[in-house]
């Protein structure tokens, strides 16, 4: 259940509106926010992402749509688009799930002729994990850790989506990394653990999940499955091969544990994953988790080592999420004096699913960002 959005300042009585879109492979979600919130009731429109003519007039009619309900003009538009892309430049380069964009669309220079405000772009993957840095995933687990009366607080997020690809982002301090070519967080990238001369995406993603289970299927195969009814075949819901069902679900989630620990190894914080493959947790979290806590073994000796320096807890576990907060105090001796000093030695990861909703966790995101490339 989306959680309540907790903007931080200076945003929170700004009255100025962003115009905002989640644009997926099949579906844009167009909306608009102010002061952190949404103004308006988001509205949806097929993507049309291999008609590029289709694509742009539900583009512009989308954003238009959503001003004729505003009381004012608003100050940006900001939204999220798949890439590869030049972010900056608000052009859109030869993406797989939206093919009409191949070649390079000047998309943002586009919409600000047309609407007369700036227009800002990001990785949909960015965008989310912004979104959940300032508002959601992460000040929730820093509050509650306050309650806990512990002493860690946390200033870093990985985020990851899962759906029809693969995404991610990294906050840093509550601002988005976005690295120099506007290329950080690609994790769709990542050498694939289960086949490595793959990428990692091919491991996670609702195509991804089918193949597995056509692969593995005995019993009733039938073309056209949606993740949702693997979900369900998997849960015994309805009729299928729940076997092959399952092991979709946990090569997926043995993959994205080594995404995870290759993040959390380079970034150290916590780890938020959204995305419509995120509501079938139960089924691949185990699998995750025993690939984050897995251990590496050296070459030439018996001697193995934890794979991630920090213990990673699942906070969607009441149990997980209890020992996260208690923490590990101990105390030790101050060398030469009688004085003894207390401190937490648990160094520590919390994975957990998003907080607002992926698509409200974007909307944020993007509004945040435009408000402060408007005040830069």
């Amino acid at each position: 259940m989306p959680h309540k959005i907790h903007i931080a300042p200076p945003f929170e009585k700004d009255e100025r509106i962003v115009l905002t879109l989640d644009a997926g492979g099949t579906k844009f979600s167009f909306s608009a926010m102010a002061g952190g919130k949404q103004v308006v009731h988001p509205i949806e429109f097929p993507s049309h992402g291999d008609d590029l003519d289709k694509c742009l007039k539900t583009l512009v009619g989308g954003f238009a749509e959503i001003q004729s309900r505003l009381h004012s003009k608003p100050a940006a538009i900001s939204f999220a688009f798949p890439g590869p892309a030049w972010y900056k430049e608000g052009i859109i380069g030869d993406l797989g799930n939206l093919p009409a964009f191949r070649g390079g669309v000047p998309l943002g220079p586009m919409l600000a002729k047309q609407f007369g405000v700036p227009v800002f772009i990001n990785n949909d993957g960015d965008l989310f994990t912004l979104g959940e840095a300032v508002g959601g995933f992460l000040p929730e687990m820093n509050r509650h850790l306050v309650h806990a009366d512990s002493t860690r607080q946390y200033k870093n997020l990985v985020g990851f989506t899962l759906g029809t690809g693969f995404g991610g982002g990294i906050a840093r301090g509550g601002e988005l990394h976005t690295g120099d070519n506007s290329a950080a967080g690609e994790v769709w990238l990542m050498r694939n653990p289960l086949y490595p001369q793959s990428f990692i995406e091919e491991s996670i993603s609702i195509r991804a999940l089918r193949r597995v289970y056509k692969e593995h299927c005995r019993i009733g195969y039938r073309d056209g499955l949606t993740a949702k009814e693997i979900f369900q075949i998997a849960k015994g819901e309805i009729a299928g091969d729940a076997s092959a069902a399952a092991k979709g679900f946990a090569e997926l989630g043995s993959a994205l544990g080594d995404a995870i620990a290759t993040a959390v190894t380079l970034v150290d914080g916590l780890v938020v994953i959204g995305g419509g493959l995120s509501n079938a947790w139960e089924l691949f979290a185990p699998a995750m988790l025993a690939s984050v806590r897995s251990r590496l073994k050296a070459v030439d000796a018996e001697r193995s080592v934890a794979r991630l320096e920090v213990e990673a807890f699942d906070v969607e576990d009441p149990q997980g999420y209890d020992a996260f907060l208690k923490g590990d105090f101990r105390t030790v001796h101050l060398p030469n004096s009688t004085e003894k000093i207390s401190f937490d030695a648990m160094k520590a990861t919390a994975i957990g699913r998003s907080r607002l909703g992926t698509s409200a966790a974007v909307s944020l995101g993007a509004y945040v960002y435009a408000m402060r490339q408007l005040q830069a």
